[in-house]
C-alpha cells in the first residue's frame, strides 16, 4: 500500500487543528467523512489523543489510509469504513462528533444535501460537526480566486462551492454556532445538535 500526499492537507492542518482543539475538547469519538489520503486523521488523531479518530471513504482511497496509519501506529485511529451518501446507510457507530474537509464543493449539489441532512438527523443531542473548505457568503465568492476555482469544479464535473446560507436551509436540526475564516479563502463551520 501507498502513501498518497495531499499539499493543501499538509498546508491546512495546523490551522485546522487549532480549532478542532477547542471544538472537539469535549468530544470523545469522531467520524471523518472523506478522509481522502489519510493525512489529516493521522495529523490529528496524534494531537487529539483523547478522540477516537474514525476514517471513512470510497474504498479507493483505502489504502493510502492505510498505509498513513500503519506509519504512525497510533492507537485512537480507526481502519476506514466505506461510506458515501446515498449509497451507505450511516454507519452504526458511538459518535459525538463529525469533521469533513474539502468535500462539500466536490459534492453533487444533491450529495451536499444530503450529507447535511443525514448529519443533522444521526448526530446524537449535543454532538458537534465541523465542516472545513471554500464556500460562498450571502450568494457571493469571498475571492477571485474561489470564483475561477469553482468555475474550475463545475466544468471538472464536482458539484461546486456552495453558499452557506444553503447548508444552514439543509441542516434542519443543526444549529450553526461558529463561522470562522481560516487562510486561503476558506471556513470552518461549527455545528451543534441542540
Amino acid at each position: 500500500m501507498k502513501k498518497s500526499f495531499s499539499p493543501s492537507c499538509d498546508r491546512n492542518q495546523q490551522p485546522i487543528l487549532e480549532q478542532l482543539s477547542v471544538y472537539f475538547k469535549e468530544c470523545q469519538q469522531v467520524l471523518e467523512i472523506g478522509s481522502g489520503t489519510g493525512q489529516h486523521a493521522v495529523f490529528f488523531a496524534k494531537y487529539l489523543p483523547h478522540l477516537l479518530w474514525n476514517t471513512s471513504d470510497m474504498l479507493d482511497y483505502h489504502g493510502s489510509i492505510q498505509a498513513w496509519m500503519e506509519d504512525a501506529n497510533l492507537s485512537n485511529l480507526v481502519a476506514p469504513i466505506v461510506f458515501h451518501f446515498g449509497k451507505n446507510d450511516w454507519p452504526e457507530l458511538d459518535i459525538d462528533a463529525v469533521f469533513t474537509a474539502n468535500t462539500t464543493h466536490i459534492m453533487q449539489r444533491d450529495e451536499a444535501k444530503l450529507m447535511m441532512e443525514t448529519i443533522a438527523s444521526h448526530l446524537k443531542s449535543g454532538g458537534v460537526f465541523c465542516q472545513y473548505g471554500p464556500m460562498n457568503a450571502n450568494g457571493k465568492y469571498t475571492s477571485e480566486g474561489n470564483r475561477d476555482f469553482d468555475h474550475h469544479l463545475q466544468q471538472s464535473g464536482c458539484g461546486g462551492i456552495r453558499d452557506i446560507e444553503e447548508l444552514v436551509e439543509w441542516a434542519a436540526g443543526m444549529t450553526l454556532i461558529e463561522q470562522i475564516s481560516m487562510p486561503a479563502n476558506n471556513f470552518l463551520l461549527v455545528w451543534k445538535v441542540l
